[in-house]
C-alpha cells in the first residue's frame, strides 16, 4: 500500500512539457548530462504495431535557480512532460521509473503493467552509453573496472566510518550510553583526501552503470 501510495504521489507531481524538441547529445555534456530512450507500442494491446520512442533527459547540475533535478519526458524528440526526480512518468502499457544518486543515474526503467521492468537505453554519445559499449565490446576489462570501482568504495567509506567513530563516541551523551571507540587506524589528511577521491570515483562509474546499493553508494559522500 505504501508503494502505490509514494507511486501515485510521483504521478501527481509530473507537470506538461512545453513541446521543444531533444537536443542532439554532445560530447562535452558527458558529465551533467544523461538521456535514455527506450520504444514503446503506441498501442500496447497491438505490440506488432506502430510505436514511440520515449527519451528521459536528466541534467545532474539542477536547475540554475531551484538547484533541484529535473528529469524531463520527450515522446519522439517533443518534450511531453517533467517532474522533479525521482520521477514516474504514465506511458502506454506502463510507467517510466527514473532515480538519480549524487554521482549520476541510479536507475531509469520502464515498469510494464504486469511488472516486468526494462532498461532504457542510453545515448551513445553520452557517459553511459559509452560505458555500455566498453562492456559489450571488452567484457573482462569491464568486469575488472567494476571490481576496481567496488573495491575503491568498501576501502574509502570503511576507513573513513572507522575514523569518524572515534570522534563521535567522545560526545558526552554517546559516551554515557556506549563508552568511547578508539580507532585503529589515523591516517594523514592527504590519503584521507585521496580515499575519499577515490570512493567518489568508484561511486561515479557505478553510476554509468546504474548500480545503486542503499548502503554502499549512498556512503560515497561521507
Amino acid at each position: 500500500m505504501t508503494a502505490r501510495w509514494n507511486d501515485r504521489r510521483l504521478v501527481r507531481r509530473v507537470k506538461p512539457g512545453d513541446g521543444r524538441q531533444l537536443e542532439r547529445f554532445r560530447w562535452w555534456q558527458m558529465t551533467r548530462r544523461s538521456v535514455l530512450s527506450i520504444a514503446l507500442p503506441t498501442d500496447p494491446a497491438s505490440p506488432g504495431g506502430e510505436a514511440s520512442v520515449y527519451s528521459i533527459e536528466v541534467k545532474h547540475g539542477g536547475d540554475p535557480e531551484t538547484w533541484e533535478v529535473l528529469a524531463s519526458l520527450y515522446r519522439d524528440g517533443r518534450h511531453v512532460a517533467e517532474s522533479k526526480v525521482p520521477a514516474l512518468f504514465p506511458v502506454p502499457g506502463g510507467r517510466i521509473d527514473v532515480r538519480t544518486s549524487e554521482v549520476g543515474m541510479r536507475r531509469a526503467h520502464f515498469i510494464a503493467d504486469d511488472g516486468t521492468e526494462h532498461r532504457l537505453e542510453p545515448d551513445p554519445r553520452s557517459a553511459e552509453g559509452r560505458r555500455m559499449r566498453f562492456a559489450r565490446e571488452h567484457p573482462a576489462g569491464s568486469w575488472l573496472v567494476g571490481a576496481v570501482s567496488t573495491v575503491l568504495l568498501l576501502i574509502g567509506i570503511g576507513l573513513n566510518l572507522l575514523q569518524l567513530a572515534e570522534p563521535l563516541s567522545e560526545i558526552p551523551p554517546v559516551a554515557d550510553t556506549i563508552g568511547t571507540f578508539e580507532s585503529p587506524v589515523h591516517l594523514p589528511l592527504w590519503l584521507n583526501v585521496a580515499l575519499g577521491f577515490g570512493a567518489g570515483v568508484g561511486a561515479t562509474e557505478r553510476a554509468l552503470r546504474m548500480r545503486y546499493h542503499w548502503l554502499l553508494d549512498s556512503g560515497a559522500g561521507i
